[in-house]
Order: C-alpha cells, then structure tokens, then sequence
C-alpha cells in the first residue's frame, strides 16, 4: 500500500474514532475512504468495522469517569447488545441490506427527534420518580427492549447505531448526556466487538489486515481525543452534534448510498 494512502486511512481513523466517541456514524467516513483508496466494498466494510473496535475501546476508556458506580445497570444491558447483535448478525446472512435500508433513515429521525426532547423527557421522567420514589415500573424493562433492538441493528446494519442509543437513553433514563455517552461507547463496542468476531471467523477472506490495522491505529487515537472533547462540551453542544451527525446519515444515506 502506497503511504500516502496509509496515511490517509490513519486520518480517516482518527476522524472516525472521534465522531465515535462523542456520537456515532463514524463508518462514514472511513468506510468512503477505503472503498475511495480502491478496495471492494465488501472488504472495505468488514475490514472497517474490524477496525473500528479499537476505537471502541479507547472511547469507552476515555469515559471510564463517567461509568463508576454503573456496573450493575451495564451488567444487565451489556448482555442484551451482544444478543441482539448475534441476531442482526445471523439476519445479515440471510436478508439483503436493502431489506432495511429503507427504515434506517426512519429509525434515526426519530433517535434525532428523541435527543431533541431528551431534556423535557428527562425532567418528567425525574419528577415522575421522585413522586413513585422509584423510577416507573415500565421504564427498565421498556429500556431492555430497546438496547436488544439496537444490538440487532448494529449487528445488521451498524450505521448511526450511537445516535439510535442516544435517543432511546434520552427518552428512558435521567441520567446526564455525559454518563449517558459513555454507555453508549460501552454498547456499541460490545456490539461491534461480536460482529467484528464473526467477520474474523466467517468472512476472513474479505479483510485487508493492512487497512484494518491502519484503520486501528487511526480510531484507538480518535477515541481518546474524542472522549476528551465530548467530555467537555456542554449539553446542548452535544445534542447540536449528535444531531449534525444524525443528519448527516440520513442525508447521505438517502441520497448517496
């Protein structure tokens, strides 16, 4: 591989690693450079979300802070991402992408839509609780579901998987953005952890070890720096971002996939 183009997919890392860290959907702007760089598209998927992982792991690090005291809560969701995502990942053998790219955009108005409000949603949700003295009885297992749905989404589709855990965090739980981001790093990581496991397993053919490794290299640092930027923006900046990037996805996968 020329170094220029090695060089190229270490940026694309970084910038991936970052756009993970604070929201999501940085596959849209590795997976682009690689398949710009010539390699199939095939390759350039699994061989980007094989990448991707490292990210993943140094942003759920860099969120460390935010997570003390959260081991119980992720010790019961962090199953559910890796069931959901072994679903989606049998269904990817199975149904064509097609078969759902139509409803992505959908599901991610309506995560952009839910991150809107997550403020309105968050303070009846806190008054709803001091009034019960406990959360209402429907939010916990109504927030189960919902994190199984996004691992299989993740495990099938993956895109804007973040902006999707991000809406549903909004609308069920109180907790602040900031926490809120770092249990999104540590499920989608989780998520990508097992898809990335099945490619390595099932689909060894199609990674270019190279550009995975670059790829690597690239979002292992963006997710530190990430996790250094999100950490410091205030809310609103952060739901203008998550935002932005959910846009961002729509736009571009409905007019240019």
């Amino acid at each position: 591989m020329p170094a220029i183009d090695a060089v190229l997919i270490v940026i694309a890392g970084i910038g991936a690693g970052t756009i993970n860290s604070i929201v999501g959907s940085g596959t849209l702007i590795t997976f682009p450079t690689l398949v710009f760089l010539g390699l199939p598209p095939l390759a350039a998927n699994v061989s980007n979300n094989v990448g991707l992982v490292a990210g993943g792991l140094s942003a759920s690090w860099g969120y460390r802070r935010e997570l003390r005291g959260t081991s119980p809560l992720l010790r019961q969701l962090l199953p559910l991402s890796i069931v959901g995502s072994l679903i989606g990942a049998a269904l990817l053998l199975v149904l064509p992408p097609a078969a759902f790219r139509a409803v992505v955009p959908v599901l991610i108005t309506l995560a952009l839509v839910l991150v809107l409000v997550g403020p309105r949603l968050q303070a009846q949700v806190a008054k709803g609780a001091a009034a019960q003295g406990s959360m209402p009885s429907w939010h916990r297992p109504a927030l189960r579901a919902g994190v199984l749905l996004g691992g299989m989404y993740g495990g099938y589709f993956g895109a804007a998987q973040g902006v999707l855990l991000m809406g549903l965090f909004s609308a069920l739980s109180a907790e602040s953005l900031q926490r809120l981001t770092g249990f999104k790093n540590v499920l989608v990581t989780s998520v990508n952890l097992v898809a990335a496991a099945a490619f390595i397993i099932f689909a060894r053919e199609h990674i270019n070890w190279v550009a995975a490794a670059l790829v690597a290299i690239g979002s292992l640092i963006g997710g530190l720096l990430g996790a250094r930027i999100g950490r410091r923006l205030p809310p609103v900046a952060l739901r203008a971002v998550i935002v932005l990037v959910g846009l961002i996805a729509i736009a571009k996968m409905v007019w240019w996939s």
